[in-house]
């Protein structure tokens, strides 16, 4: 199956996404704040943070729905300001509230946005994205009565009806069931192998753990950027997990003894990032005892992203109080 369409010369550049001091202001809100992007073709780039982070103003930004207040951005050798109507032709928006039509079934929501995007002889096209989305055998079903995996994935087929170069994918599993989640995962391999080049916005940092590279972002800025090792090669320090009773009590009682790089709650456990975790974790031992908290586990563990962006944090909040 071919996404990317034939007959065009070569970009000679081969960046996808790149943007320059890229900021919006609502009235006094800063929601981005001078972002930096790099995202070359044939990759699938994660923008990660958390709610309110600014990933869906910053995604806006790049499709050209939102006006950048400041700095400058291009997608796939177009200027997002000068350029629009290229960009919208090389790219598919899949955002956070993707307006399928309840009341048409599948094959009509996938006419309906073949005709939006003015694709003449559309139906080979349609035929071959019901089979890879394995929507073939309910194309006659209306929208509304799609399970949320298969609305997403059919919101997916009506976004690459134009055959896109890029895609933008704005929170797209969010509320999907795990197995679905999953499935659309595999598409989405399926898509750069194919050599889509997708750029998506999630909360969740182990689907950052499938992306060529990550962006951790927080209130409107870009912490850290690089590939899932890289980013763990940030920590600057080795992980410590320690199951035990009263996590919350234990947490305090870290915290407050200092001395550890970070102290973060996962659960019905503690991660403790330390220099050296032999000798930091007896110490870690001594200071729960002495709180009346009962340790059953440890172990060293493998940085997560999770960890690295908690530590980020941690690291830019002192940076902030003690410049």
């Amino acid at each position: 199956m071919q996404f990317l369409p034939g007959g065009e010369p070569p970009v000679i550049d081969q960046e996808a996404i790149r943007s320059t001091g890229l900021g919006k202001t609502f009235d006094a809100l800063k929601a981005v704040d001078g972002v930096d992007l790099l995202v070359r073709k044939g990759e699938m780039f994660a923008l990660v943070g958390p709610d309110g982070a600014g990933k869906t103003t910053t995604v806006r930004m790049l499709c050209g729905i939102l006006t950048p207040t400041s700095g400058n951005a291009s997608i796939l050798g177009f200027d997002i300001a000068g350029d629009k109507k290229h960009v919208k032709q090389k790219i598919g928006y899949l955002s956070q509230r993707f307006s399928l039509y309840g009341d048409l079934s599948i094959d009509e929501n996938i006419e309906f946005f073949a005709e939006v995007h003015g694709v003449s002889g559309f139906r080979e096209r349609r035929e071959e994205l019901l089979g890879f989305t394995r929507l073939t055998s309910f194309r006659d079903r209306l929208a509304e009565r799609l399970s949320g995996g298969m609305k997403q994935k059919l919101a997916l087929a009506c976004t690459l009806i134009h055959t896109p170069e890029l895609l933008f994918l704005d929170e797209p599993t969010t509320g999907v069931d795990p197995l679905s989640r999953r499935d659309f995962w595999v598409i989405l391999h399926s898509l750069v192998s194919l050599g889509l080049t997708i750029f998506l916005t999630t909360p969740y940092l182990d689907e950052a753990e499938r992306c060529s590279r990550v962006a951790m972002m927080d209130h409107g800025r870009i912490l850290q950027t690089g590939t899932p090792d890289e980013l763990r090669g940030e920590m600057g320090g080795e992980v410590v997990e320690i199951v035990c009773s009263q996590v919350r009590l234990a947490s305090h009682a870290l915290r407050d003894a200092g001395g550890f790089l970070s102290v973060q709650t996962f659960g019905d456990r503690v991660n403790l990032v330390v220099h050296e975790a032999a000798s930091e974790l007896k110490r870690a031992k001594d200071i729960l005892k002495a709180s009346g908290v009962e340790v059953t586990g440890t172990r060293k563990v493998k940085p997560s992203l999770e960890n690295v962006f908690i530590s980020l944090l941690n690291r830019h909040e002192a940076h902030e109080v003690h410049p």
